[in-house]
């Protein structure tokens, strides 16, 4: 027969045999029998069955909830939950109000999810219509509630808080972050009242402040979220399905936890039959695999091995450890104030009152004493003290202070607040303006010198109070707007203060 002399008639010409591969192989077997041996014993230590840990692997994998949405459902937690507590704390009414509001925040958080899945449409308002129903027919829970006329302001701050809902059908500007955290000052300007009834209330103050403090917790943290994950509008998927697949409802409750997976060295189970298997698997029908071609290499080939090559040396010396660099400050951390300064200039005819703290002021007050009127006072990244200015002088500027009361005599020019946090004004004389810029939390106390005369200029602030004596001695105290409406009437703009300070 002309086929006597042939290895093999099936195989091409050039084909090695596969029969030196086999051998090569069996060193590698037994070396996996072992390792395979060992991990079906830890196995049966953990109680896993062989191939568990891949379909567990698999639940994980296809119940993995998008980030978007863990950051939500920890927002949900982290703010939400102490708010509706804090409204059941005030009595059966609030806790149904506390419920609806947690209904219209799992409603968002339903449309969140339609985010992370789908494309976002042409038209986002309209499409999101009927999603919305559920959020709306939660908000028109709230807004036909008949509960007790004492919660007429929590209610009516509540619907003032609820207009940042809104934020998953605009488009910048301004972004949803801004346009939730502008909601504050509306809804505070009633929380400020329920602080004010309820602070001199040792018995239930503390409940109706907590819920005051909760709500607006609750906007600045969902604001924060929008920031870091809907800058520029609701977040949508550009490789997800086509909008107009989605079905109203879907998706509206929180993911529960994903369960965890199943130990690293237990995925592989099944024995050296599924390893050898897979490898067959990689065979081609004409006898290749994946190790097909492939060069043996030796010893002395091994790169890993480089540092032994000195035949008789010392083993390498293990490198020391890094020295641990400083830890370096959060993004926002509180700078250490600078050493405090309470002198005056010739230059500029001015006093400099810089860094003053309670402990670096006799009683936690730190007096200057004007002795010309030319001169003016400048009041710069004070905290926590009181600085009072005895005499009469030309100008007053508080600029960068915390936490501070600021007591003058008499002010020929004007008392200018700039970047301030909770500050107080007093005026014991007369002083013709207040100038108030970038500041949140301030009271201006006047006299009975001052009422007649004294005029604000406000900009880019909020929570702003004025206090004056009546006539029977009595203090009066009174919201500085912050919101207007404006008008085109005769092809001009014309503002009038918003009827919440009527």
């Amino acid at each position: 027969s002309t086929h006597e002399h042939c290895f093999d008639c099936s195989r091409p010409p050039n084909q090695p045999s596969t029969i030196p591969m086999s051998n090569q192989l069996k060193p590698l077997g037994s070396v996996l029998d072992g390792v395979l041996e060992r991990l079906s014993i830890i196995e049966a230590k953990l109680g896993i069955a062989p191939g568990a840990a891949s379909s567990a692997a698999a639940i994980v994998e296809d119940e993995e909830i998008h980030p978007r949405l863990v950051a939500y459902d920890e927002h949900i937690q982290r703010t939400l939950v102490p708010f509706t507590d804090s409204c059941a704390s005030l009595g059966a009414e609030m806790e149904s109000v506390g419920k609806n509001i947690a209904d219209v925040w799992d409603a968002v958080r339903g449309i969140v999810e339609l985010g992370t899945k789908y494309k976002k449409p042409t038209d986002v308002p309209t499409g999101l219509q009927p999603h919305l129903k559920p959020c709306q027919d939660a908000m028109a829970k709230i807004r036909s509630a008949r509960i007790d006329r004492k919660f007429d302001w929590h209610l009516k701050a509540i619907m003032e808080m609820l207009a940042c809902v809104s934020w998953v059908i605009m488009s910048p500007p301004p972004s949803p972050a801004n346009f939730v955290k502008d909601t504050i000052g509306a809804s505070d300007f009633w929380a400020n009242k329920v602080r004010k009834e309820y602070k001199n209330n040792e018995k239930e103050g503390p409940a109706h402040v907590k819920f005051c403090d909760t709500m607006k917790a609750m906007i600045l943290d969902l604001s924060a979220y929008l920031k870091e994950y809907h800058l520029s509008g609701l977040a949508w998927n550009p490789h997800g399905k086509d909008f107009s697949d989605a079905k109203v409802g879907e998706g509206s409750k929180p993911a529960p936890a994903a369960p965890k997976t199943a130990p690293a060295a237990a995925a592989s189970g099944g024995g050296s039959a599924g390893i050898f298997a897979e490898l067959k698997k990689k065979q081609t029908g004409d006898g290749s695999s994946a190790a097909t071609g492939l060069k043996k290499v030796s010893r002395d080939q091994q790169t890993w091995r480089k540092e032994y090559k000195n035949p008789g040396g010392d083993a390498p010396k293990p490198t020391s450890a890094p020295a641990p660099t400083p830890a370096v400050a959060k993004f926002g951390t509180k700078k250490p104030l600078g050493p405090p300064k309470c002198e005056y200039q010739d230059r500029g005819s001015k006093w400099n009152v810089e860094n003053q703290t309670k402990d670096t002021c006799e009683g936690g007050v730190c007096k200057v004493e004007v002795t010309d009127v030319k001169q003016q006072v400048y009041i710069y990244k004070c905290e926590n003290v009181t600085i009072q200015i005895v005499g009469k002088c030309k100008s007053v500027i508080v600029d960068s202070c915390t936490k501070c009361g600021v007591v003058f005599d008499n002010v020929i020019s004007a008392c200018e607040v700039v970047n301030c946090k909770r500050v107080q004004v007093q005026a014991t004389g007369a002083c013709p303006s207040f100038s108030i810029d970038k500041t949140d939390g301030i009271v201006v106390h006047l006299s009975n010198e001052a009422i007649s005369e004294s005029s604000f200029v406000t900009s880019k602030s909020s929570e702003m109070n004025v206090s004056w004596p009546d006539d029977a001695g009595e203090i009066k105290e009174a919201p500085i707007p912050e919101q207007f409406m404006h008008k085109m009437v005769n092809g001009s703009v014309t503002s009038q203060v918003s009827d919440l300070y009527h």
